[in-house]
């Protein structure tokens, strides 16, 4: 091992020694049995919805205990960074009211928030296992750890970098400066405990008392010192800042399981007490007959920006993803859902499934719930990102917006339940708007050929409605006048009747009716038919019927 003077000079001169850090971020002035949870996302992707599974735990748990919820830009792998991941972070978060409370944004007594901001802490951590021997330079190159792994595999060892393989774990400490002395880049490695026979165990917060074999490997904790600036691996990053920002909680996902050894081996060799993880199955997906974690490169839902582009209302998505975590609370009406606590020893360990026709359900079954005010504003502010058409519209004309909304809504037992989603609001909805509505061409116009109806009769219907219609309150009365232009003109008084004899007739009086609703609409289907007239108005009813008379 290099002396001290040779450890301390491939460091800044001015580096802190630990105690430094530790008297800047003391234990936390917490009530006893608080949790200080953490969500460290890292800008080499954008979030996942696993992320907001995660986070809306983290928070709940955090602050139920009177702890603290905190978010971690976890960017040591710099090389890998996506231009606009933390803004994406931040619209994720901010979208399904997730804020922390300390991040990078919002600050707090323990950051920096962002790894690559914290490289001073590092190094004097790093420096300080040199020191003891518990850490070493080590100049491998690629080359040679390839033939090492190389010889491993031909001879049926487990593959890595430990005891004898690790070539420069015992070098002779002239070897090292003389290395030093050339400049040959160099990482630098943990040594890991000798008593590879050992086995790490710790209790699980979720899945109970868990054991695996100890980490052999000497991993390593800080990358080439050919780099700038000189930032250290996950595994030593997490541990060193889990300690000082006092994280007595972690949530992940359960593929770090396998990591615990050399965590735990970190944990020790650093001084530093353990902390408590929780390891959660992963969102799955069904394909066929068979289940596959939910993937950002395969899935689009797997992307938080999948949701806030289609505009799902985030407590839908948030009662569902809860509904996830803790199975009872699926079965809660969602407000209550949204405020129970959630329970890590009621988390299952097998993968739940996204199913997003079921949150299609919960979102319908939302925004029915939703007046027609709180509607439009969710809209307007969608539409203000990914439809700007629309929120013009909707800033011209709120008052056709909220009679639009209260069709077969307001005061309805069983109100609609046709809006899933903001982004569905256009074609929902958007037919009651002359600014979006697709009007009819004319008599020939397809959707109206489709009825099977000659075009001379639709004119001759469009026209004789047009002429005596009268926008009435009764919705019995007002259909009449339907009624009566489709005796006028031939109609038979049922489908039955029609069918029975289809040369004697032009259509039925659902021809008839489809007639004038493709004229108001744009569509066969749609809601009430008077209720719609009331809605538009005498005048834009007008209107859009002449289309047809031309």
């Amino acid at each position: 091992m290099p002396d001290r003077a040779v450890i301390d000079a491939l460091f800044p001169a001015d580096l802190p020694e630990p105690e430094h850090w530790e008297q800047q971020y003391p234990a936390r002035d917490l009530p006893e049995g608080a949790l200080v949870t953490r969500l460290g996302p890292s800008p080499t992707g954008f979030v996942h919805l696993g992320g907001i599974y995660v986070g809306l735990i983290d928070q709940d748990v955090a602050r139920r205990s009177g702890g603290r919820y905190l978010v971690r830009v976890e960017d040591t792998d710099q090389s890998r960074e996506v231009e606009g991941a933390l803004a994406q972070f931040e619209r994720g978060f901010s979208y399904f009211h997730l804020a922390a409370d300390e991040d990078l944004g919002r600050g707090g007594g323990y950051g920096p928030y962002q790894q690559s901001a914290r490289e001073r802490i590092y190094l004097t951590y790093v420096r300080d296992l040199l020191r003891q021997g518990k850490a070493y330079l080590d100049f491998a190159t690629k080359e040679e750890l390839a033939a090492i792994t190389q010889r491993q595999q031909a001879t049926k060892l487990p593959t890595g970098y430990y005891g004898s393989w690790a070539i420069w774990r015992d070098a002779d400490p002239a070897d090292v400066q003389a290395k030093l002395d050339a400049g040959d880049p160099y990482v630098v490695r943990f040594r890991a405990p000798d008593d590879t026979g050992a086995r790490a165990r710790f209790t699980d917060a979720i899945r109970g008392p868990l054991e695996a074999e100890a980490n052999r490997n000497d991993v390593v904790i800080l990358k080439s010192s050919d780099q700038s600036p000189r930032l250290p691996t996950y595994h030593f990053a997490h541990a060193v800042d889990d300690h000082l920002m006092r994280v007595n909680l972690v949530i992940r996902g359960d593929e770090w399981i396998s990591s615990v050894p050399v965590h735990q081996q970190l944990f020790d060799a650093l001084g530093f007490e353990p902390v408590t993880y929780a390891h959660i199955a992963p969102l799955m997906k069904q394909e066929g007959g068979s289940k596959r974690k939910l993937s950002k490169r395969k899935d689009p839902e797997a992307s938080v920006d999948f949701f806030i582009e289609a505009g799902y209302p985030a407590e839908a998505v948030l009662y569902y993803l809860r509904g996830l975590v803790n199975g009872r609370l699926a079965e809660m009406p969602l407000e209550q859902a949204l405020t129970e606590p959630i329970n890590l020893d009621e988390c299952g360990v097998a993968g739940p499934l996204v199913d997003l026709v079921k949150l299609d359900d919960i979102a319908a079954d939302h925004i029915a719930t939703l007046s027609g005010a709180e509607i439009l504003a969710a809209v307007r502010s969608w539409a203000e990102r990914f439809d700007p058409e629309l929120r013009r519209v909707l800033d011209d004309e709120p008052d056709l917006a909220l009679r639009a909304l209260a069709v077969e809504r307001d005061g309805a037992e069983n109100p609609r339940k046709d809006l899933k989603k903001w982004s569905e609001f256009r074609p929902v909805y958007g037919f009651f708007f002359p600014q979006l509505h697709a009007a009819v061409s004319g008599p020939d116009d397809e959707r109206i050929a489709a009825l099977g109806v000659d075009r001379v009769v639709v004119q001759a219907v469009a026209r004789d409605f047009a002429a005596d219609y009268r926008q009435l309150d009764d919705g019995q009365e007002w259909f009449e006048q339907i009624r009566a232009v489709a005796a006028k003109h031939g109609f038979a008084r049922n489908a039955k009747e029609f069918k029975k004899n289809p040369e004697a007739f032009p259509g039925s009086i659902r021809e008839a009716s489809q007639i004038i609703r493709i004229a108001l609409t744009g569509s066969t289907r749609s809601p009430d038919l008077h209720a719609i007239t009331r809605a538009l108005g005498q005048e834009e009813v007008l209107n859009r019927i002449s289309a047809l008379t031309k």
